[in-house]
């Protein structure tokens, strides 16, 4: 008897933690199809150097495949409060320098309005996969709120089996990342926290009738350690979409001057 009380304890010291970590279909939740309330809409990025959607299966919908795929898991735990973070790759090509100003990250918090919940977003960008002890973070803490901008992406995360539903709209959250890098692949991590008790979960890229959309890694308090990302239900890897903004610098052949020195040869 002492054993098993010893396992029931440990188990309702668990469940809490392990509820964070990811947002399963649950048959005892009737999704809600409330219309919008009229505030900001999210229109995109200005200078995108690289975009590792889509954030959207059609216009306007993150669809969860569960009747065509039999995917369960509508998003990932990333919440600061339970020290939760999602990361995935990005890669510079050879010969380029990237002037990275800003990067967006996408989110939700079931049960909000289109009037954005988040309040917080931390970064770091590693110098290879966070789940090898040799690399490194080379900018950025998850102690710093880069968030500069949160706003309704004007996309909804939605069972295929329940469509219309608008109790999970993703948003936007932009933020300040201020770095040059090189050439090579880069892992961005990344937590949000916001004003409700869901979440924040973060969506995965989503491909109409592909299962594996990526190669993101989920950290985990629970676990202690980043972990690949697989659907609880379709099993397939995901990926999760995110936006660097900035600028390339131009070389000199292009300039201006490069443009006036050609006339002389």
């Amino acid at each position: 008897m002492r054993k098993l009380a010893i396992v029931l304890a440990i188990l309702v010291i668990a469940a809490p933690a392990l509820a964070n970590e990811i947002d399963k279909i649950n048959a005892n939740e009737i999704p809600t199809h409330d219309p919008p309330i009229p505030g900001p809409v999210w229109d995109g990025g200005r200078d995108v150097l690289f975009d590792n959607g889509p954030l959207e299966s059609f216009p306007g919908v993150s669809m969860l495949e569960d009747l065509t795929l039999g995917s369960g898991t509508y998003g990932w735990g990333a919440q600061i409060l339970n020290d939760n973070r999602m990361s995935d790759d990005f890669t510079i090509p050879a010969g380029e320098t990237w002037n990275i100003s800003a990067a967006t990250f996408f989110c939700y918090q079931t049960g909000s309005t289109t009037i954005s919940t988040i309040t917080q977003v931390y970064v770091q960008i590693y110098d290879g996969p966070p789940d090898l002890g040799t690399s490194n973070v080379i900018w950025g803490d998850l102690a710093t709120n880069r968030l500069n901008t949160t706003v309704w992406s004007g996309v909804y995360r939605q069972l295929e089996s329940n469509p219309g539903a608008t109790n999970r709209p993703i948003m936007a959250n932009t933020c300040d990342v201020v770095v040059s890098l090189g050439a090579g692949t880069y892992w961005f991590v990344f937590q949000f926290d916001g004003s409700l008790s869901s979440g924040p979960w973060a969506p995965p890229i989503v491909m109409l009738g592909v299962p594996t959309t990526g190669d993101g890694y989920q950290y985990t308090n629970s676990s202690g350690v980043f972990s690949p990302v697989f659907d609880s239900g379709d099993l397939g890897a995901k990926g999760f979409p995110f936006i660097i903004e900035g600028s390339m610098p131009t070389p000199v052949e292009q300039s201006t001057w490069g443009g006036i020195k050609a006339l002389y040869q």
